[in-house]
């Protein structure tokens, strides 16, 4: 039935990464300080509060309509992960009874039931916000999520058909009892829990029919007016549908109720790097059992029958504290189906990005970038500049160049149909030496590197996967060109991913350069990541985990003396997390020496800021908005240097990763850097403040009521008018 159709594609568009989560590991306890005891805010908490910054983006009225829907869909996710990852980490902790705190002093069991009261808070705001604002405002914009209760004749007599043609063959009823044990319940799915009875019985039988995950989750039904033709469009779940059929799943016996839920297991990977012979392999199993982990919540709907739960609680061993009851739709991640809709007036204006004005020629044509960058280097701010003209041509102008003789280049995520991967193997065909470090143990991307890897090896590029025990985040490109004077590296670092899709949705830095340290130490560190070089001093770059923490903490201690000594000093600090004990305390301590220290934190922070006597010059922001700041910025003012790269301030990044931060060369790229942490700084932008207490306080208007600017949206139209100079 043409009327029918899907709201998104088969396989569902994945939300914009938080890249906050890490895998849980034995918190360290911070070394013995003078500093009080309670200077640490949880980082659990931390990372609800983050995503509560994110529902109320979707809270927010002043947020176009789709876009609102946008946000709820996204904190699902986000909400998904976290217990995937953190709260089941937390919660093997607390199961095996190993007695370490937090920094914050708390036990695996006092953070699972922080966790669990927030998010109780949290999900009931959710649903509020979906049910009570968001679904009537899109009926009045004519865009209708209907139960089957709500559905004219007509409209159910289609879905009627639909259920017969579309979904009824895909269905697979199955029974629980002596003969018929409780079936796997995998990770994520929508199930339905039904029970039924023998006519005239008395006895109830428990049955599970699983949503399919292959049929659209939001079903499209014609409406009974004209109003499709002016962008309207009627939506029924489709877990409403098979729920009004189940009669025809159960001939014969009598259906007595039915109630949706969800379970979410432990997707934390635990591969043995030393001991296996193959990562590869070893990898692919470990995802095969990835999910068959033990359950770490269920959802449920509000209203279930008490019986039922208590059954599906002991089948999926599950307590009270892991249960949540969901009032309205399980899993609003499928608003982004409706984000789909072409309902331009609904959602944020497009946006078109440009294209440097140094990558720029007055025919429009694609220039020499090699000739380019020999004049200088080119400082790119996605989405705002192209990643198209720049990032990404400059590798097929690589890839395409006969006087290239090697591409060095390291992938942790990449698009589904990735140029990037495309020009490195036209590269190996054309053969050029092409080297990718692949990170299969990207989390939730393992599967597509693992293909890409393959993909990239049948080509004749040398693939390695990094070493034993260190996930390779940096995000870096070397190549290496034969010129009349020799051989000249030229080189990319950046801060994002090198992902066209997500380059147009995540605000990212990168710095394309033919600087002879930097190409010098990209060199020795691609030695580092496919050979056995032990290479541990850099000239223009911090590479962790060998010493981009010591340079950090030098750097700050620096900015503290030039205080002590009346010297010009500051610090700002632009990251998605900000977590590390010994950075935090550092930066208490250039604080009680009085320098200024302005931190951008996207989600957690562990630092309390303005504390009298420990942090009164620590100033804390965090903003969110369209884009996804993902960019990681240091500066530190009395030696006026600007460092850019990959790793946030996390134990993760500093320790148990190969990170870089690339020193900015050029004068020009410092002073836009600067221009560019003046304006989020600034008084007159709209963003969230952090409070000694820990509690955020967006802050949307200044003096006399005057709205305050879109940080975002600034950056936009500068880009605009650069791009029009």
């Amino acid at each position: 039935m043409s009327e029918l159709v899907a709201t998104r594609p088969e396989q569902p568009q994945r939300k914009p990464r938080s890249g906050l989560l890490e895998p849980l590991e034995a918190p360290r306890t911070p070394a013995p300080s003078d500093l009080p005891a309670d200077r640490f805010i949880n980082r659990e908490a931390s990372w609800l509060d983050f995503n509560a910054r994110v529902l109320a983006l979707a809270e927010d009225v002043s947020t176009p309509l789709l876009e609102r829907a946008k946000f709820l869909a996204i904190f699902a996710s986000n909400l998904d992960e976290f217990y995937m990852v953190r709260v089941a980490g937390l919660m093997r902790r607390e199961a095996t009874g190993l007695a370490v705190r937090s920094a914050d002093g708390l036990s695996a069991r006092e953070q699972l039931a922080l966790i669990s009261r927030t998010t109780a808070d949290l999900s009931e705001r959710h649903s509020r916000c979906f049910t009570a604002e968001v679904v009537p405002s899109l009926a009045h914009a004519g865009i209708s999520i209907r139960f089957w209760s709500q559905l004219g004749d007509a409209q159910r007599e289609r879905l009627r058909d639909y259920f017969h043609e579309q979904i009824f063959p895909v269905l697979t009823p199955l029974a629980v009892d002596p003969a018929h044990p409780f079936p796997y319940i995998s990770g994520l799915s929508l199930n339905l829990a039904v029970q039924v009875r023998e006519p005239g019985g008395e006895v109830d039988h428990f049955a599970r029919v699983k949503v399919p995950q292959n049929v659209p989750r939001l079903v499209r039904v014609p409406l009974e007016t004209d109003a499709e033709e002016s962008g309207g469009a009627c939506f029924v779940p489709l877990e409403e549908v098979i729920a009004a059929h189940l009669d025809q799943l159960f001939p014969g016996m009598e259906v007595i109720n039915s109630h949706l839920f969800r379970v979410t297991r432990n997707a934390d990977l635990e591969v043995e790097e030393d001991e296996a012979e193959d990562l590869l392999q070893a990898l692919e199993r470990e995802l095969a059992r990835r999910r068959f982990g033990p359950a770490v919540r269920l959802e449920v709907d509000d209203d279930i029958d008490d019986d039922l739960l208590t059954l599906l609680m002991r089948e999926l061993e599950v307590t009270e504290r892991e249960v949540h009851r969901v009032a309205g739709m399980l899993d609003l991640s499928a608003l982004w189906g409706l984000y789909d809709l072409d309902r331009p007036e609904l959602k944020d204006p497009p946006r078109v990005p440009v294209t440097h004005p140094r990558l720029t020629t007055e025919e429009g044509e694609t220039p020499d970038f090699f000739g380019v960058l020999r004049e200088g280097d080119v400082l790119v701010r996605h989405p705002y500049d192209s990643f198209t003209t720049s990032v990404q041509r400059f590798i097929e102008q690589a890839a395409a160049d006969p006087q290239v003789l090697a591409i060095k280049q390291t992938l942790y995520r990449t698009s589904g149909d990735s140029p990037i991967v495309d020009a490195l193997v036209a590269a190996a065909e054309a053969g050029k030496q092409v080297v990718v470090l692949v990170e299969i143990k990207a989390r939730f991307d393992e599967s597509a590197n693992i293909r890409w890897a393959r993909e990239l090896e049948r080509a004749g590029c040398h693939v390695v996967y990094g070493l034993i025990g260190l996930k390779t985040h940096c995000k870096t490109c070397l190549v290496v060109r034969q010129e009349r004077g020799g051989l000249r590296r030229y080189c990319h670092v950046g801060t994002g991913n090198y992902n066209p899709k997500t380059a147009r949705l995540y605000e990212d830095i990168g710095v394309l350069t033919a600087d002879p340290e930097v190409g010098a130490d990209l060199t020795d560190l691609f030695n580092v990541l496919t050979g056995y070089s032990r290479q541990t001093e850099y000239r223009s770059l911090l590479v962790a985990p060998q010493h981009m923490r010591d340079g950090i903490l030098q750097r700050i201690a620096a900015e503290a003396r030039a205080a002590a000594e009346g010297r010009p000093c500051g610090i700002r600090l632009k990251a998605n997390s900000l977590v590390d004990e010994q950075v935090i305390d550092a930066l208490y301590r250039a604080s009680q020496a009085g320098v200024p220290v302005h931190c951008l934190v996207r989600g957690i922070c562990a630092l309390r800021p303005e504390v009298p006597g420990l942090s009164e010059t620590v100033h804390v922001r965090s903003i969110l908005g369209r884009f996804l700041e993902h960019s990681r910025v240091l500066e530190f003012a009395s030696t006026d240097e600007f460092w850019i790269g990959s790793a946030d301030m996390m134990h993760r990044n500093l320790d148990r990763r190969i990170e870089a931060l690339v020193r900015v060369g050029h004068p020009n790229d410092r002073a836009t850097l600067r221009r560019m942490l003046d304006h989020a700084f600034s008084d007159q932008v709209s963003a969230w403040e952090l409070r000694s207490n820990g509690h955020w306080e967006r802050r949307t208007t200044g003096a006399q009521d005057v709205r305050l600017s879109d940080y975002q949206h600034d950056l936009m139209a500068e880009a605009v008018r650069r791009g029009h100079r």
